[in-house]
């Protein structure tokens, strides 16, 4: 494995003006940190789970040359956690997720989930296809706090309008 200097990114709601910084787990996680690393910045419509509890996500089309393996899995995400999903689009295509029609997502053979977990008592199971593992590739090391208060805000208040940013830090 190549010895490198820790990498840290900005992940922020641009409209609600917070961000937090995360680090990444290059150690447990290198393929994946490589991808969003060369890929940054990275952004888009900012959704809050439904199933998964406490997760506020961006889907994205792909930008990996090739899509990482599954490594550094995990079902159970906890506060802090940047995981990322890959789905085809007939597993985001019906209407319980909450999609409108004219979400930028709509019509991709292939979307990318980019997702921040910011509480606990996460499991990723959905009712549709069953246990969802993600890819644990960066963690929350600065203003998770701040960060939690806003996705509460982005439950209660709504999200249209507010998008969620990985650049460089």
């Amino acid at each position: 494995m190549v010895d490198r200097a820790d990498r840290f990114i900005e992940v922020s709601l641009d409209k609600r003006g917070v961000s937090c910084t995360a680090k990444l787990l290059d150690d447990l996680a290198p393929i994946t940190c490589d991808a969003v690393w060369n890929a940054l910045p990275l952004g888009g419509d900012v959704y809050h789970a439904k199933y998964a509890r406490n997760e506020i996500y961006a889907l994205l089309p792909p930008f990996a040359p090739e899509e990482p393996p599954l490594e550094n899995p995990t079902i159970t995400p906890i506060p802090g956690d940047l995981c990322y999903f890959t789905f085809t689009d007939t597993q985001l295509g019906t209407k319980s997720y909450g999609y409108e029609t004219e979400a930028k997502h709509q019509g991709r053979r292939q979307v990318i989930d980019l997702a921040l977990f910011y509480e606990r008592n996460n499991l990723l199971i959905n009712g549709d296809a069953g246990w969802v593992p993600g890819i644990v590739w960066g963690s929350i090391v600065d203003g998770l706090d701040r960060m939690a208060d806003a996705c509460q805000d982005l439950w209660r208040a709504g999200a249209l309008g507010e998008t969620l940013n990985f650049r460089r830090a």
